[in-house]
């Protein structure tokens, strides 16, 4: 992944948020992390990428950033369900989003979403993952990128 790369994954997220919940997100610089110590917060929605691009993507966030979002688009059912639909939305906008920019060779799956810290879940040795630190609100979430 290059810089603009990068970039076009910051450009979505403010777009997601200042669309989703009214205010763009606060991004913080990306990094490249650790593949054995990447974020993973209360609820986190996981995108598969095949393709010309092979990877995943992922949005993980507290589940009060997921509430909040919810009660800003005017939805009452505040349940672990709708939470988990929230994050695997999120994850499959950006990822989407993120389609347009790369083409049509970028596919992606269906999200799956993962609550609290995954056990199984781990990325491939020696594939680099680049996290994308936000805040929305008060709230903070991270974007992962993981491509080749």
């Amino acid at each position: 992944m290059d810089e603009e790369q990068l970039r076009c994954f910051v450009d979505i997220v403010q777009h997601y948020f200042a669309n989703q919940g009214g205010k763009a997100a606060e991004v913080g610089s990306p990094y490249l992390a650790d593949p054995e110590a990447l974020p993973m917060l209360d609820v986190t929605g996981v995108i598969g990428i095949s393709g010309a691009r092979q990877g995943c993507i992922y949005v993980t966030a507290g589940r009060e950033l997921l509430r909040n979002l919810l009660l800003y688009v005017g939805e009452t059912d505040l349940s672990d369900a709708n939470l988990a639909d929230m994050a695997g939305e999120m994850a499959n906008t950006i990822s989407g989003n993120a389609r347009t920019h790369f083409g049509p060779e970028f596919m992606i799956s269906v999200p799956l979403v993962v609550q609290g810290r995954a056990q199984g879940f781990q990325m491939p040795k020696g594939v680099k993952a680049y996290v994308i630190p936000m805040r929305w609100h008060k709230f903070e979430a991270s974007l992962v990128v993981s491509l080749v």
